[in-house]
C-alpha cells in the first residue's frame, strides 16, 4: 500500500465536532524523497523507495553514497519501499503529508518500546497463583508447569516463558486520521500508536 515515513513526536488531544475529547498521536509525516524507482522490467515489481530525513555524508557507505548521487538526491537517513503509488513518480520527486486526507484511515508500523527481561505475568498476561497462603512464599508469580511429561521428556517450543520483551516490529490497523498540518507536515491520529517519542514509524493507507 501507498504511504510515507514519518517521526513520532508525542500525543495531545483535540475536541471532535460533536465535543468528544480524542486521544491522537501527533507524528511528522514526510517530505519523503523517491530514491529508487522500481519497475517490474527491472526489479520484478513495482514500487517506491523513499527516504526520510537528512544525513551527513560521512556517516554512509561509499555503496549508499553512490546510491543517493544516482538518485541525485542528498543522502537519507532512513529508507523504505512502498507498493501502490498512483501516478508517475521520477527520482528526487518529493511526497508530503498531502498523500493523506482527514478521516482516512491508516496503519502503522513501529517498534515498540523494549522492557528488557519481564516475567510471564507482564509479558504473556499470565493470572499468578490464586491463593497466597498455605506456603506459597514467593511463588506467587511463577508459572508453573511447563508440561514436561514422561514421553516426550521435554517442553515443546513455543511454550510462553519469561524472556527479552518489546522492542519488536508491531503493526496497528485502522487508525482514523483526525487531523492534518501541511504547512508543518504534521499529522494527528486517534489513539496510540507503537515505539517511545522520536522513534520512526511507517505509514500506510
Amino acid at each position: 500500500m501507498p504511504g510515507l515515513l514519518g517521526k513520532k513526536i508525542g500525543m495531545t488531544s483535540v475536541f471532535s465536532a460533536d465535543g468528544k475529547n480524542l486521544p491522537c498521536t501527533v507524528i511528522e509525516v514526510g517530505p519523503c524523497v523517491v530514491c529508487q524507482v522500481k519497475t517490474v522490467e527491472t526489479d520484478g515489481y513495482n514500487a517506491l523507495q523513499l527516504g526520510f530525513e537528512e544525513q551527513k555524508e560521512k556517516h554512509c557507505t561509499k555503496p549508499e553514497l553512490g546510491h543517493f548521487e544516482k538518485a541525485g538526491v542528498s543522502p537519507k537517513r532512513h529508507l523504505a519501499e512502498f507498493k501502490g503509488f498512483d501516478g508517475e513518480y521520477k527520482l528526487g520527486d518529493t511526497i508530503t503529508v498531502d498523500l493523506f486526507n482527514e478521516d482516512d484511515f491508516v496503519d502503522i508500523v513501529g517498534t515498540s518500546k523494549g522492557k528488557g527481561f519481564q516475567g510471564v505475568v507482564k509479558r504473556h498476561g499470565f493470572g499468578g497463583v490464586g491463593q497466597a497462603t498455605h506456603g506459597q512464599h514467593n511463588r506467587l508469580r511463577a508459572p508453573g508447569s511447563v508440561g514436561a511429561c514422561s514421553y516426550p521428556a521435554k517442553v515443546f517450543k513455543g511454550m510462553r516463558m519469561a524472556g527479552q520483551t518489546g522492542n519488536e516490529r508491531v503493526t496497528v490497523q485502522n487508525l482514523k486520521v483526525v487531523k492534518i498540518l501541511p504547512e508543518h507536515n504534521l499529522m494527528m491520529i486517534k489513539g496510540s500508536i507503537p515505539g517511545s517519542k522520536g522513534s520512526i514509524v511507517m505509514i500506510e493507507k
